[in-house]
C-alpha cells in the first residue's frame, strides 16, 4: 500500500510524517532551537513553537562536517551524506510500529564518527527494523567537533553532550504521542556515540530520563582532559587567528570552522598525567574532570541496565583500508604505543607474550582495539556490575566480513548492520564494502537485533549477567557460542 500522511502533535506543534502499512517514520523533528550565531557555542534551547503542520516526510539538515573516508572502504552507509546545510538540524527521527499500542519501548540511537561526522541520515539507521518489532526508534542529530565539542571559554563544555540530554528530555515529554513509553527508554550509542552514551549513564543530569544503556564499542575512560582539550583550543585559535574564547569564535562562519577541523589532527594531546586516549585519531571528545567509569564507580548509572560490548578485531578499522595491517612493523606498534602510555617498548612486549606469532599489523590492531574500546569498556562493565542489584550484560561480536580481501574482519562498526537488522542494504555489500562479498548470515542478523530489542523490553538480551571475576561474555557470531536473544543452555562463552 501506498504511504499515507499521519499527523502526530508535539508539545511544539504538529508533524506530518508517512506511514505504510508496517511502520510511521517522522524525519526531521526539532528537539531543540537551531544553533545559529552565539548560540552555536551555548547549552541547547527548546525549540520555538509553531502553528500549522511541520512536513517530516523528508530528512532534514545535518550538523557542520568535513567529508569523512577512511582509505579503500567504502563508509556512505555509516558516516551519511555529509554536511546537509541549514540551521535547524537539532532533530530526531522517529520510527513507530504501525500497529503499536501505547506504551511501546522507546530506543533512543546516538551515531558514531569519531566526534566529528555522521547524522541520523546515514542509510544504516533506519528504524524499521526495530518499528516491525514493536519498538519505537529514535536517532538523534548533535553538534559535532568545533560546535560540539572544542572547550572554548566563555561557552558550556561537552555541547555535543548537552544536545544528547536536550534530546532526551524532548523524549520524555514528547514520545507517548508517538506510542512510546517515557517510563522505558533505551539509550544506545556505537563508537563516539557509545561514549557519549556512557557519559549520559554517568551524569546526574540524566537521572530519570533513561532506564537502559547500551554501549557498543565505546570508551568509559576516552574523555581528554582540560589540559588535553586546552591545546586543540589554541590550536583552533591560531588557525582561525583569533583569541580562544566563544565571543570570537562566534564570529566565524561555519564553513570556516569546518574547514579547519582536519588540520587539527594529529596535536600532541600527551601530558604528564594522561595519554591521548584517542591516540591522534580524533582532535574531539569529551572534556572532563572524571571519566565516566570512575563516576560508575561511585554509583552514577547503577540503576539503570547496561549492556556493554565490543568487537574482536575492532582496530582492524584503522588498518586494513590502509593498506598497514599487513606491512606494520615492531617500530609502528611502538609508536602507536607510545601516543598512551610512556614505557611502549615494554607495553608491546606485554601484547606479544599474550598473542604468539601474532604479526605486526595484528599487534597493532590489538593495542588500537585496547586503547580506544576494550579498557575503557572493561573498566566500565566492571564498574556497573559492581554496584549490588545492577543488571549488567556484557558481548563480543566476532562474526568477520570478507571485506578488503578478507583482512577487515570483525573490525569496528562491523555489528551495525547486524543491530539495525539491515544487512541486505546495497550499499553494505561488496569487495570494499562494510560486509564484503557473499551474504551475510540472516539469522545471525534476526538473532542479533532480537537480542537488543529483548534488552531495550524487558532488560534481558537473552544469556547471563556479568559478573566481575566470573566475565562472562556472549560471543555473537561464534558458532559454539550461545545464540544472541535465547536464553543459553550452559551459558555463554567466557571470555
Amino acid at each position: 500500500m501506498a504511504d499515507r500522511d499521519l499527523v502526530v502533535r508535539t508539545a511544539q506543534g504538529a508533524v506530518r510524517g508517512n506511514q505504510n502499512d508496517h511502520h510511521a517514520v517522522f524525519l526531521g523533528v526539532p528537539y531543540a532551537a537551531p544553533p545559529v550565531g552565539a548560540g552555536r557555542f551555548a547549552a541547547p534551547l527548546p525549540h520555538d513553537p509553531w502553528e500549522g503542520v511541520r512536513n517530516a516526510t523528508e530528512g532534514g539538515p545535518t550538523a557542520p562536517q568535513a567529508p569523512r573516508r577512511l582509505g579503500a572502504l567504502e563508509m556512505t552507509p555509516y558516516f551519511g551524506p555529509g554536511w546537509v546545510r541549514g540551521p535547524d538540524y537539532l532533530t530526531v527521527n522517529v520510527w513507530t510500529p504501525r500497529t503499536t499500542r501505547p506504551g511501546a519501548p522507546v530506543m533512543v540511537f546516538v551515531h558514531g564518527g569519531g566526534f566529528v561526522a555522521g547524522s541520523n541520515r546515514s542509510p544504516l539507521y533506519d528504524g524499521s527494523r526495530f518499528a516491525r518489532d514493536g519498538v519505537v526508534l529514535v536517532t538523534v542529530n548533535y553538534r559535532l567537533g568545533i560546535h560540539g565539542f572544542l572547550d572554548l571559554p566563555g561557552a558550556p563544555r561537552n555541547r555535543g553532550l548537552l544536545d544528547v540530554l536536550q534530546a532526551l528530555r524532548w523524549v520524555r515529554e514528547n514520545i507517548a504521542a508517538f506510542g512510546g513509553d517515557p517510563r522505558n527508554v533505551t539509550l544506545f550509542g556505537q563508537s563516539a556515540g557509545a561514549t557519549l552514551t556512557a557519559a549520559v549513564l554517568a551524569d546526574p543530569a540524566a537521572e530519570g530520563l533513561i532506564t537502559r544503556a547500551i554501549v557498543q564499542s565505546g570508551n568509559g575512560r576516552g574523555a581528554f582532559t582540560p589540559e588535553q582539550a586546552a591545546r586543540v583550543t589554541a590550536a583552533a585559535a591560531v588557525r582561525l587567528e583569533v583569541a580562544p574564547h566563544a565571543d570570537a569564535f562566534a564570529r566565524i562562519t561555519d564553513e570556516r570552522l569546518v574547514e579547519i577541523m582536519p588540520g587539527l589532527t594529529g596535536i600532541d594531546l600527551r601530558t604528564a598525567a594522561a595519554g591521548d586516549p584517542l591516540l591522534g585519531l580524533s582532535p574531539f571528545s569529551l572534556v572532563l574532570d572524571r571519566q565516566p567509569a570512575d563516576a560508575v564507580t561511585d554509583g552514577r548509572g547503577a540503576s539503570v541496565d547496561l549492556l556493554l560490548g565490543t568487537n574482536a578485531e575492532e582496530g582492524h578499522l584503522y588498518l586494513a583500508p590502509f593498506g598497514t595491517l599487513g606491512t606494520s612493523t615492531t617500530a609502528d606498534v611502538e609508536a602507536t604505543a607510545a601516543l598512551f602510555r610512556s614505557d611502549p617498548a615494554r607495553y608491546v612486549a606485554s601484547f606479544r607474550r599474550s598473542r604468539p606469532g601474532a604479526t605486526g599489523g595484528e599487534l597493532r590492531s590489538a593495542l588500537i582495539a585496547e586503547v580506544l574500546f576494550v579498557a575503557g569498556s572493561r573498566d566500565l562493565v566492571d564498574s556497573h556490575a559492581a554496584h549490588p542489584g545492577s543488571r549488567t550484560f556484557r558481548y563480543e561480536f566476532v562474526w568477520r566480513s570478507s571485506a578488503l580481501g578478507g583482512e577487515l574482519g570483525a573490525a569496528h562498526t562491523v555489528e551495525m548492520p547486524f543491530v539495525f537488522d539491515v544487512t541486505d542494504q546495497p550499499g553494505l555489500l561488496g569487495p570494499d564494502a562494510l560486509l564484503g562479498t557473499g551474504t551475510p548470515p540472516p539469522e545471525l542478523a534476526a538473532r542479533t537485533h532480537a537480542a537488543w530489542v529483548a534488552f531495550a523490553t524487558t532488560g534481558d538480551p537473552g544469556w547471563a549477567p556479568y559478573e566481575r571475576g566470573k566475565e562472562q561474555i556472549m560471543r555473537i557470531g561464534e558458532e559454539r557460542g550461545a545464540a544472541p536473544g535465547r536464553r543459553p543452555g550452559p551459558g555463554p562463552s567466557a571470555g
